[in-house]
Parts: C-alpha cells; structure tokens; sequence
C-alpha cells in the first residue's frame, strides 16, 4: 500500500508540479516569439544546460535572492534592465526553476515568512522551468527533436515564459519577448560560473536550519554573445550580488562586528519590505541600483535635491550613466513644490508614513481608509467588507457628522438650489459647496470621484456638452484598483450632476475580482444618475464587447511601469476617443507622454496641475520629488 501511494504522488507530482513555485511551466514555445531565430533558441538551450549541469539547487533555496546587472541600463530599451533579481527555486524537492523579478521587492513580496511563494497580484515573475521531456506540450517537444536542442541533464528541457499573478491566485501567462531572452541567456551564463564561488559562513540562520548562510558576495564576469544575440559587442560584463544591491565596497569591509540581528537582512536583503508589516514606509529605494536604503542613510542628488541613492557611489555612477542630461529638468520639479501644495486644509497634509497618519486621524485599519495604506495588501481589491447601506459613518471610518459628505441631493442642503450641473474650480468651492470643515480629511478619497467629475465637466469639452443637454456619457474607466472598494465615494458625481445628465462609468481591469465582473452598481441610494459596471480583464482584449465610449480615463495609472499599457493605448489610438490620464509626479507623466507619442498619440491636452489631486504629499519610491494622488492631468484625441 505505501508503495503504491508513493508512486500515485510521485505521478501527481510530475504532472502538477509542487515544491514552493508557482507550478510547472505553461507551454510557452519558444518558436512564436516574435523576432526568434533557431540560433537563438539553441544558444538559450545550451546556456540553460550548462547552468543545470552546475547543481546550483544542491545549495541554493527560494531565500537567497542574487542581484544581476547586465550591461548598462542604456543597453535595454527604456533604459533599464528588466528583470533584476534571481531565485532559485526546487532545493528543497519540487518544480526545479530559476525565477527573475523585476526588482528585490518584488522578490520579498513573493516569499512568505516561511519561505513558501505567495502569489501577489500584479507581479510578472520570468520563469525558466526545467521540465520532464514526457510531460512537455507537443509543440515544445517538436521544436526540441527539429532543432536537436541540447538536454539538461538526463531528460529535462527548459520551458520559458513570463508568469503573472492575479487577484484571484490564478497565473496569466506570457511569452517573453526577444530582448527578454537575451537577458535570461546572459544571466544564465554569469550563474553557472559564479553561485560556485560562494563562501558559506558557519552561523546558520535563525530559524531556517535548511537554508546555508552565505557571506555577502559580488563578482563580475565577461559573457560572450553568440553572434546571432550581439549588438555590437562581443562581451558583455555581468555582475552578481548576493544580497541584491551589494556593493565592491561592502565586499571589502569586515563582518566581524555585524550584529546578530543582522542575520535574515544578509539573506534576504531588507527583510522588512515584506508588505503589510508597516516598516516598508521608512525605506527608500537607490534610483542606480534599487537597494532598498533607510531614510536616514539615504543621500540624493547633490544639483537637484530629487533623485535618492544608497551611497555617493551610486550618485557618480547614475550622474555619469544618466542623469547628467535630466538633472535640471529634476531641479524644475523641485521648485514647483510650493505651487503644488493645498494650503487651505488644517490636518496635516504630509504622509511618509500611512499608518502613522490614518492613525493621528483616528481612521487607520476603518472604513474606506483600509485601502489609504498596506496593512489590508492581502485583500483583493474590491472585496473588502462591504457595509450596510445605511452605515455611511462607517464607510467613511467613523468620522463624525458633518465631516464627510451626506448622500443626499444638494439641492436639500443648500436651500433649494436649482438642478442643473454643478462646476467647481478647486477643493475651496467643493468643501463650502458640501459645508464640510477644513479639518475633514476625506479630499485624500474623494480625489478619485472629483478628478473624473472635473475631467468629465471642464477639461473635456465632449463630455460637457453631452452632460450640459441631459444626455448619457459612457466613461471607460481603465485599470481601478482601490476604487473598487470606494464606489459609496462616487455618489458624489451623482449628486454634483444635480439632476442634469447620466453617467455611465464602465471599469476595467485586471484587478477586478471574478466576483464582481459582469455586474452593475449605482452609487447612491437615491434616484442615482451614475451607475459602475465592471469587467475583469485588459482592455485591449475586452473593448469589443463593450458599450463604446464618450470618454476614456485612467487614474494614478502609470503607464510607462505595466507593459499591459501597450495595448490599451493602441486600442485608444485605433478608436479616435478622448482619452485622460493622471498621475502622481510630473516624472510619472513625462514618462506617460513618451508611451503616448510611442504609440502614434500626441498630447492634445497638455500635462497640467489637476485641482482635484489629494492634498495629501507621499513619498515617491525613489525621488523627493513632489508627490499626489492624481496630482497631474494630461490628455490625447481632445
């Protein structure tokens, strides 16, 4: 009987994957990458089989991350390496894997505290998966046998794709794109040649007895491009470091003193990343390297005060590299902080810490500021708690009354105002319009629902004068997020249209839970004139059956930071439609204008300070840069 249960697991194993990755490898074929030669595929193979040759997993467990720069940043397009940050996955039995994120943070959100993978919604993590030749897809088992690919090992060949997570715990998958198959080539070869030379230190860490502590290492080799992958250069200089981040002159300096508490950050690197914890707000992150750096050990540009690093040495490399040519265009930025700022609110208006600042407001972990800060991360969007519907207090946290907004017809609270469309110009007219104090924080939430009523009413003429003659405008609203949990806050269109026009807001994204996509809700409970509909999915994929839009919006939408963007970008183009975009710095948006004018679009909005943006200053990643929900408006097709 053990016998047989072992081989029914042993067949369970081989055909669904197990160990601590994300699964076997989706069937990806190499041969429908687009640009791909049979050269490059048999370099990739032998590079594959030489790293597996070299046993790495006897050693190495999904914990030690190893940082790998590849050339310069400017070799890649957008100037920057795509993926950045190594795992090794299957030392402990399962899937054998080496997974590459795009930065350590990405890495640490995806290892929980027992070093297992969780699956964050929205990250890609490439994926080289050594699979059984027996259980690879015909089509990968084709082009082994036509090309004569070289074997790893006994009988595995590698199967490469590009894995993201959804919010439902399901992998989307992709194939990667040539210049992706580069880099995997490069890293590949500087692994095999390198994770040999490292150096295991006697302490063993704490509470992980099956994972060898390794002292901090760097090293640089030469790789060699095989002809068909060269641009130019013959070699290529690759550095790997573990921790990610670690630098020539940390190698050079003695650990002997290094505190024992120190023990997990030499493993994992800044283990106080790890989302929902709250540490991660006092961390930045190097604008050259992306070490994550204490606030209080950072330094930044010395011209513009706005780029962060982690050493001087990451400043010169980064002045030399690039941004000798941007630092007054940073500088610009800078002196626009004043101009930027709210000025008329009495709670503080600076959140360097989310936590702390809910929490000095009584509204942390209440209501809809449960999507203000990280501590509710796990949760998918849109399946927060909901509340009753006459729990309007604590939607909005427990503020008392009168320090939110009432969802109730303006006219029955401003002396009988007549209907017809309410325009406003900034947060001054719309707190004296609701009658709420200076000191209610809830700009920092309604920052959604107003910017798009502003978009709606005086940026964009089309959707104005449809509004202004009682019709319908159809917004498609692209990639929400948080706002899937703050609909009761979009009452407030409703009740600013004051009885003239309808608006129909259609919500698309990835980030919908299956649970609502294909339903309708209005939001508010009186004579409502905006209903939400959402789908879950990319725009580009789901537009065609879609009612077809006045008005296209995306808010706080980054789009030089998903690669979905692309498509859904090409898809506004090819439709003519207006389109409006926001984010949070003027860096964000230069980035944004250049996705744009990629795509064949050219800003017939200019970028511009959005009235409606929250009061409340954040902190950037990895500027000093000024930083607002919605801070900037710009827009194409107008």
């Amino acid at each position: 009987m053990d016998l047989h249960l072992k081989n029914l697991f042993g067949r369970f194993q081989d055909q669904f994957g197990s160990g601590p990755g994300l699964g076997p490898g989706s069937g990806v074929c190499l041969m429908k990458v687009e640009g791909i030669s049979s050269n490059i595929i048999q370099s990739i193979f032998r590079a594959s089989a030489s790293l597996y040759r070299s046993e790495p997993w006897k050693r190495l467990r999904p914990g030690h991350l190893f940082g790998v720069r590849v050339g310069k940043d400017s070799d890649w397009s957008g100037k920057r390496q795509p993926f950045q940050c190594v795992q090794f996955i299957g030392g402990d039995g399962g899937d054998i894997a080496i997974y590459m994120y795009r930065s350590m943070s990405y890495a640490l959100k995806m290892i929980d505290d027992s070093w297992e993978m969780a699956r964050v919604p929205n990250v890609e993590v490439f994926r080289v998966t050594y699979e059984l030749e027996s259980l690879m897809l015909p089509s990968n088992k084709r082009m082994v046998k036509s090309l004569s690919l070289e074997v790893s090992g006994t009988d595995r060949f590698p199967v490469i794709d590009v894995a993201r997570c959804m919010t439902s715990g399901e992998l989307q998958f992709r194939s990667p794109t040539l210049e992706e198959l580069r880099l995997v080539f490069a890293v590949m070869k500087a692994l095999s040649l390198v994770h040999p030379l490292l150096r295991q230190e006697e302490k063993q860490v704490r509470g992980s007895p099956r994972m060898i502590k390794f002292s901090p290492f760097i090293e640089t080799v030469d790789v060699q491009w095989p002809s068909e992958m060269g641009k130019g250069h013959d070699f290529v200089a690759v550095t790997v470091s573990h921790p990610p981040g670690q630098s020539y002159e940390q190698k050079s300096k003695k650990t002997a003193m290094a505190r024992e508490d120190d023990e997990l950050e030499i493993v994992s690197g800044m283990i106080n990343l790890r989302v929902g914890q709250g540490a991660e707000v006092s961390l930045r992150q190097c604008t050259m390297c992306e070490k994550a750096v204490n606030r209080d050990e950072s330094v930044c540009c010395s011209h513009c005060r706005a780029t962060i690093y982690c050493s001087s040495d990451c400043e010169k490399r980064h002045w030399r590299e690039m941004h000798r040519s941007v630092c007054s265009l940073y500088e610009a930025m800078m002196s626009r902080e004043e101009e930027l700022k709210i000025k008329i609110f009495t709670f503080s208006c600076y959140a360097e810490n989310p936590c702390e600042w809910l929490g000095s407001l009584g509204i942390h972990k209440k209501g809809m500021w449960r999507r203000q800060c990280s501590c509710y991360s796990h949760q998918p969007f849109g399946l927060l708690q909901c509340f009753s519907t006459d729990a309007q207090s604590e939607s909005w946290g427990g503020l008392k009354d009168g320090d939110y907004p009432q969802d109730l017809p303006i006219q029955n609270l401003n002396n009988g105002r007549s209907p017809g469309m309410i325009l406003m110009s900034d947060w001054s007219d719309y707190y004296d319009l609701r009658c709420l104090p200076r000191s209610s924080p809830v700009s920092d939430i309604l920052c959604y629902p107003l910017t798009l009523y502003h978009i709606l009413t005086s940026v964009s003429t089309h959707s104005k004068n449809l509004l202004l003659k009682g019709k319908e405008v159809t917004v498609h609203y692209l990639g929400p997020e948080r706002e899937l949990d703050w609909i009761k806050a979009f009452a407030e269109i409703n009740h600013l249209l004051n009885g003239l026009g309808t608006v129909q807001i259609i919500m698309i994204g990835p980030e919908v839970p299956s649970d609502l996509s294909g339903t309708t809700s209005t939001t508010s409970t009186t004579n409502s004139r905006v209903k939400v509909s959402f789908v879950k999915g990319l725009y580009q994929d789901e537009v065609k059956y879609l009612t077809s839009p006045d008005i296209v919006v995306a808010l706080n939408c980054d789009l030089d930071g998903h690669s979905s963007w692309a498509g859904a970008v090409e898809t506004v183009n090819n439709m003519g439609i207006p389109g409006f975009f926001t984010d949070k710095t003027e860096e964000a948006c230069g980035n944004a204008k250049t996705v744009l004018r990629n795509a064949g679009l050219n800003l017939s909005h200019p970028v511009s300070p959005n009235p409606f943006r929250s009061p409340v200053r954040s902190c950037a990643k990895s500027s000093n840069l000024p930083c607002y929900s919605n801070s900037f408006i710009l827009g194409v097709n107008t």
